[in-house]
């Protein structure tokens, strides 16, 4: 069971995470090498002269595009065990898993560890004003795992308390109210700051649902080996 666990996993992270990172490269990474600029000082909002919506920026930096592509495939690869993990359970529950169920729980993984998280605090560009990190990892982790528990009790609750239990969990983390700093600085032109949370979330979608379509997948195709 764990070898099966774990070749699905590496075979899904790898797949996934490979596309991820290659879509981070072609549309978010000329967003970020932006925002640098303007973090650096080399461009300036508002400033003298007028600057390009997206000006070319940089070039292949062969070291930094490689370790991008390489800590995105083992990112994905952790997301991939825990999927495939909880796919384990889920099958011992006789619960059949394939590429179509592994596609939804993809999805859901998305909901829980980005998009809940980034309604309140959104991916951000370098430069800009931000809380205190641990107040934030620690707001972060809360709402991830108030997220899965919302959504396993959407899943499986059988009952409106379970449904309303679902509501609470997903809104208390907002109402709350995600740490903020004291007052809103950055060098960066809002317009790029929108641009990077829009595509860094687009892509983590398109990561996600492909990495649960590939551990559904593989896990499948295992299982039926053995």
């Amino acid at each position: 069971m764990f070898q099966k666990i774990v070749t699905s996993a590496l075979f899904a992270g790898f797949c996934a995470g490979l596309i991820a990172a290659l879509l981070q490269l072609v549309f978010v990474q000329p967003v970020l090498l932006q925002a640098e600029l303007y973090e650096s000082g080399k461009l300036v909002h508002f400033g003298a002269e007028a600057v390009a919506a997206l000006p070319v920026v940089g070039g292949i930096d062969v070291m930094r595009d490689g370790l991008s592509i390489l800590f995105t495939i083992f990112a994905y690869t952790g997301y991939a065990l825990i999927l495939v993990a909880l796919m384990s359970t889920a099958s011992e529950r006789g619960i059949t898993i394939n590429a179509r169920k592994g596609l939804m729980w993809g999805l859901c993984g998305f909901f829980a560890a980005q998009l809940a998280p980034a309604f309140s605090l959104p991916p951000e560009v370098p430069g800009v004003a931000a809380a205190d990190v641990a107040q934030r990892q620690v707001w972060w982790f809360a709402t991830v795992a108030a997220a899965v528990i919302a959504l396993g009790l959407i899943a499986f609750g059988k009952s409106r308390v379970a449904w309303a239990g679902a509501v609470v969990l997903l809104i208390a983390p907002h109402l709350i109210g995600a740490p903020q700093p004291d007052s809103f600085t950055g060098p960066a032109p809002p317009e790029v700051a929108a641009l990077f949370a829009s595509r860094a979330l687009g892509i983590g979608l398109v990561a996600w649902a492909l990495v649960g379509l590939f551990s559904g997948y593989f896990w499948q195709r295992y299982s039926a080996d053995t």
